[in-house]
């Protein structure tokens, strides 16, 4: 499996690519950060970035795209940035057809180093571990993308057994639904032609005869 990591963010998007499935040693195949300038106007920044992450799926062709999903903050100008270099992440992503996985900042956290507050060190620290790097990468946000990616290696073949789960759940519930349906139609069928059948017979009325038979007068 070959995910392409996506730590969105308007002056720095990280970009990471690690190939590998769970159990097994992953390898790095490439990390960076696509970066625009704060003097550009906000379009003009999130055509850089859409640019930036074309070339790396382009370089890499990866099988699945891993981006963080936004969340709440305080600073609402920095929520809206995220957001919207998220989007280009997944626009680029839909465009070539490839899966798109959302995963929080806890879940990666939490897959990386155990713990869903780890700080950004210790994410480095491990992510530096799990690759077999001779450093962590710079800046925060490559290692930040690079933990997405072995995240969703990580957590695919669960989150695969839980969807097939569900679907296969709902694949029951409707067939015994249709089937209940299905009973409950010949049910009514079946009573609704005894209901005809046990109905009385009406004897036909027997004609009344009208005619009166008038008596001639002998004169």
């Amino acid at each position: 499996m070959r995910v392409l990591g996506v730590d969105p963010g308007l002056t720095r998007c990280g970009v990471g690519v690690v190939e590998g499935v769970a159990g097994r040693p992953l390898r790095m195949l490439g990390v960076g950060v696509v970066r625009t300038g704060a003097d550009l106007a906000i379009g003009d920044r999130l055509v850089l970035i859409e640019r930036g992450i074309e070339e790396w799926l382009d370089a890499h062709r990866p099988e699945f795209v891993a981006v963080e999903r936004v969340f709440s903050q305080h600073n609402v100008r920095t929520v809206m940035g995220t957001a919207q270099a998220s989007a280009v992440a997944m626009l680029c992503a839909a465009r070539r057809g490839l899966p798109v996985a959302l995963h929080t900042p806890s879940e990666v956290k939490a897959a990386v180093t155990g713990s869903g507050r780890a700080d950004k060190a210790q994410v480095g620290s491990m992510v530096t571990r799990l690759l077999r790097l001779d450093a962590p990468p710079k800046p925060a946000d490559a290692a930040d993308a690079l933990a997405l990616a072995i995240c969703h290696i990580w957590r695919a073949p669960a989150t695969n057994r839980l969807q097939q789960a569900v679907a296969a759940h709902r694949t029951t519930n409707s067939a015994r639904t249709t089937n209940s349906a299905r009973t409950a139609n010949s049910a009514r069928t079946t009573n609704s032609a005894r209901t005809a059948n046990q109905a009385p017979t009406t004897s036909p009325a027997r004609p009344t005869s009208t005619a009166r038979t008038t008596k001639g007068r002998i004169s």
